[in-house]
């Protein structure tokens, strides 16, 4: 390399991190604004999720076996759209829904 074009190298590098500094700083970006979480009108209860992602409707109440399907994608099976299979879940093994009951009002009855 011959010096000329080293030190116009240089001088160019040196330029550009004097025009760096002399110039004013761009203002930061605005903070987002803060996320409301929405408010439901009732809490959630939980779901009785099985392990196969189902719910527990989809699962028969007398042999436990899910009868729901599932799609695997084309590209896994080398075809250009999606197949459909049963869920090879073997059963639900989650939490049971508590049953609801009613209880009368002890308060403003007849006394």
């Amino acid at each position: 390399m011959e010096p000329v074009s080293l030190v116009v190298g240089a001088a160019i590098a040196l330029g550009g991190v004097m025009i760096g500094r002399m110039m004013p700083r761009r203002p930061p970006y605005p903070a987002p604004p803060p996320q409301v979480p929405a408010v439901s009108a009732k809490p959630a209860t939980p779901q009785p999720i099985c392990g196969c992602g189902h719910h527990l409707v989809f699962h028969d109440q007398e042999t436990k076996m899910c009868q729901a399907q599932v799609v695997i994608p084309g590209r896994w099976v080398g075809q250009s759209g999606g197949t459909y299979r049963p869920c090879k879940c073997q059963g639900y093994r989650g939490p049971v829904p508590v049953d609801e009951y009613y209880a009368p009002d002890i308060i403003g009855g007849d006394s």
